[in-house]
């Protein structure tokens, strides 16, 4: 009898345990999992870190909502470190494993183009929220950052409107600086700009000795002619070098920076006093009034429990990124990657400046530009803003490589890079 009893019991505790995992597995395909693939450690945590909290806030926003399509969503975080190869495997961790719906990550083009295989083999989507050298359009991507012709072209101008005639292009020695000061360089000589006026660095991720090319930066500035710096220095290596900008007394009357990858999440760490004057070219600042911006300030503030913690433009990338999936996905009425990337094209949704950024047959959206001016406290006064939105071009028109070529992913075309002129389709770009 007592081994019929235990038996009984086994036979209960076993049906519990079969319940509790069906109840489980039930409870899983009652969640939508949303991949994100930013770093938190390493060189580029100064500024990833705070995009993986404006995702997990925008979720928990959602959810509150009622989630998606009747289901809740579940973040999914991966730390990729800072290590390029590990953003692919973290990447194919998401998709396969996890099964994420999308991702949202990678902040340098190096480790966008190392996990771009893995969302192209795998099919997937991946919302990518920095400002990036373009020449590239995937069917996989949708670039919610700027283009080249959405920020390092209007600053160019717009110091060539204040008198600059010499020109530093200051960089990280990987793909995104390089690129677009080849855009630029290209840029500056159609517009007459001699060889000898151009200075081109790079130095790598994390450098913090700054003294010698500081040392030449401004030997460069004191020929008798207008000289700024066009910084495409990416990450940490950011802090020492402004620090040494001022330790060297150099401030913006002398020798503008204008700067594609510091913004306020950057400037928090810095004293900027010294800095007050030089410039960044983005398509959002903290600063900008707008009704949309104080909400969305209001809410990160109270979901991070901190009122001194800034905003960014990647977080408003990311918050029209997301946006635009979670309507897409609701016109789709699927979480399918092809469905929700068919109906991702014209998908419109409100940005933090005023109005709505569009998303484009490209993979691209219209922004605006605006240039601001470094305040004391580490906040931008906008000194120039486009008249309207500007849509991102995939391919520079300066290049020769690419001036004659477009990105279309509606049908009939489908195409990442359809040349105009041979009217042929070279297949996706990586």
């Amino acid at each position: 009898m007592a081994l019929v009893a235990n038996l009984k019991k086994l036979s209960l505790a076993l049906a519990a345990a079969g319940a509790l995992t069906a109840s489980a597995f039930a409870q899983a395909e009652d969640t939508i999992k949303v991949g994100v693939l930013h770093s938190l450690s390493g060189t580029m945590a100064i500024s990833e870190t705070t995009l993986k909290d404006t995702m997990l806030m925008l979720i928990d926003e959602q959810n509150k909502k009622g989630g998606l399509l009747g289901k809740k969503l579940e973040a999914v975080v991966v730390d990729p470190a800072s290590n390029w190869p590990l953003f692919a495997e973290k990447a194919r961790e998401l998709i396969a494993k996890e099964k994420v719906a999308a991702t949202f990550g990678c902040w340098t083009s190096v480790s966008r183009k190392s996990v771009l295989p893995v969302f192209e083999e795998l099919d997937s989507l991946l919302f990518y929220p920095v400002q990036y050298e373009g020449e590239e359009s995937s069917k996989n991507v949708f670039y919610t950052g700027a283009a080249p012709n959405q920020q390092a072209i209007p600053a160019v101008d717009y110091l060539m409107d204040q008198g600059v005639t010499r020109w530093v292009l200051a960089g990280t020695d990987y793909v995104y600086p390089r690129t677009t000061n080849k855009i630029l360089e290209a840029y500056l000589k159609a517009k007459g700009v001699a060889a000898d006026d151009i200075l081109i660095n790079y130095t790598p991720f994390g450098h913090s000795d700054w003294q010698s090319i500081v040392a030449d930066i401004k030997k460069f500035g004191s020929a008798g002619k207008k000289t700024a710096v066009v910084s495409t220095i990416n990450g940490d290596a950011n802090v020492p070098f402004y620090k040494e900008l001022g330790n060297q007394g150099i401030a913006a009357t002398d020798i503008p920076v204008v700067a594609f990858s510091v913004g306020e999440e950057e400037l928090s760490g810095i004293d900027t006093k010294p800095l007050v004057g030089h410039l960044a070219a983005w398509n959002y600042f903290m600063s900008v009034e707008d009704d949309a911006n104080d909400a969305f300030i209001e809410a990160w503030q109270k979901f991070i429990g901190s009122d001194n913690r800034v905003t960014n433009d990647p977080m408003e990338a990311h918050y029209i990124g997301f946006n635009m999936w979670v309507k897409a996905v609701e016109k789709a009425g699927t979480t399918d990657p092809a469905a929700v990337g068919d109906a991702l094209i014209g998908v419109a949704v409100p940005n933090l400046t005023g109005g709505y950024s569009a998303m484009m047959p490209n993979h691209h959206i219209t922004k605006p530009v605006l240039i601001g001016e470094i305040q004391d406290d580490g906040q931008f006064q906008v000194v120039s803003k486009t008249s309207g939105l500007v849509a991102g071009d995939a391919w520079s028109d300066y290049l020769d490589g690419s001036k004659d070529l477009i990105a279309d992913w509606r049908a009939p075309l489908a195409c990442g890079n359809y040349n105009v002129k041979t009217a042929k389709c070279s297949g996706q770009n990586f």
